[in-house]
């Protein structure tokens, strides 16, 4: 399994920034994909999930309505567009795959066991 994330970089305040992440070694559009991302100092906490078809999303509370998140299952990939970037967002962002296939990964790490190696995305004031 590898998951390989691009497209983090540095942002002002207000603007936009859309990640990708690449799956391999597995039947993608079996398993609900999320990203994560970790502040600097801080632990890593949850942004977003999509199940495998992607009719569900969910999102933490803080990047409602600013971040969505989308998946092409015949690309392998899963993406995560982002906009209205606050500097709070400055973090590395990491796509994950969730354990189990047919099942939502939920908002804790523990619910994924593959990790892409982390992109980040830097917003300035």
């Amino acid at each position: 399994v590898q998951l390989q994330a691009s497209g983090g970089g540095l942002v002002q305040a207000g603007g936009s920034l859309s990640l990708s992440c690449t799956a391999s070694g597995y039947t993608f559009s079996q398993y609900s994909m999320g990203w994560f991302r970790q502040p600097p100092g801080k632990e890593r906490e949850f942004v977003a999930q999509v199940s495998w078809t992607g009719n569900f999303k969910q999102y933490t509370d803080s990047v409602k309505g600013r971040f969505t998140i989308s998946r092409d299952n015949a690309k392998n990939s899963v993406y995560l567009q982002m906009s209205n970037l606050k500097p709070e967002d400055t973090a590395v962002y990491y796509c994950a795959r969730a354990v189990n296939p047919y099942v939502y990964g939920g908002d804790s790490a523990g619910g994924y066991d593959a990790w892409g190696q982390g992109t980040l995305v830097t917003v300035s004031s």
